[in-house]
């Protein structure tokens, strides 16, 4: 088996070389380890403490979970009770979630955040800590209802997360995406948006009423091809529109 397994690696790197944008490398991704049971996948830099929640998205480069997933976890501040954060910030060595389960069951909010996750067909899954070239940890995780991998098979993985990963970097910082253009009304709102405030709240700042505010926010929202609020902002901050 391992030679097959070195074969498929040295494909995929190929295949990740000719992918044009980050969303293409991932779908090539899933097209390969579909085959070993992975169903999603997603990896990003651990935002540093204190981050609002609002902002944590910006600082995912591949998402491919289960829809609805990462606009609730973020929402809900699983980032700060993740015990899968918490592992990989702590320990270098890749890991199953299942190897984590005696710690986090004695801790509620961590145990939440890991049946919510199972309720989104993230019910197992296969961790990969990383540290981007500035120092920053980072992870890349493998995610399904069911997952069983063999030593040689996580090796792969763990060596796949790290060029995917890596590609991911290059091409989010590439020129792949084509301009866009807010208006200053817009631009204002969303940078409050950024900063956690409500629409009404927007509305009161800018001297609009609270519909006012939810129209220069979907405006925003269709110009980025954004499902949410949290995807608004991290896309404009990936192209310096707010800071």
């Amino acid at each position: 088996m391992l030679p097959k397994l070195v074969d498929l690696t040295y494909d995929l790197f190929r295949s990740f070389d000719r992918a044009p944008t980050a969303e293409a490398l991932n779908a090539c991704l899933l097209r390969a380890v579909a085959r070993l049971g992975v169903e999603s996948t997603f990896a990003g830099v651990i935002p540093m403490p204190g981050t609002p929640r609002v902002r944590q998205a910006a600082h995912v480069l591949i998402d491919a979970t289960p829809r609805g997933w990462t606009e609730h976890y973020f929402k809900a501040g699983h980032l700060e009770r993740d015990p899968t954060i918490r592992r990989l910030t702590t320990d270098p060595t890749p890991f199953l979630w299942s190897e984590i389960e005696p710690l986090y069951r004695r801790d509620p909010a961590a145990t939440r955040v890991m049946d919510e996750a199972s309720s989104f067909r993230l019910r197992q899954g296969f961790t990969v800590p990383l540290v981007t070239l500035d120092g920053r940890v980072a992870g890349f995780s493998f995610g399904a209802e069911r997952l069983d991998l063999s030593p040689e098979l996580r090796g792969m993985l763990h060596l796949v997360a790290a060029y995917a990963f890596g590609r991911s970097v290059l091409l989010s910082e590439g020129p792949v995406q084509n301009p866009v253009e807010l208006t200053p009304r817009e631009r204002e709102a969303l940078q409050w948006a950024a900063a956690g405030k409500s629409e009404w709240e927007i509305g009161e700042m800018m001297s609009i009423s609270e519909h006012g505010a939810e129209k220069h926010l979907r405006s925003v929202h269709r110009k980025l091809g954004a499902g949410s609020r949290a995807h608004a902002v991290a896309e404009a901050m990936r192209r310096g529109l707010i800071t």
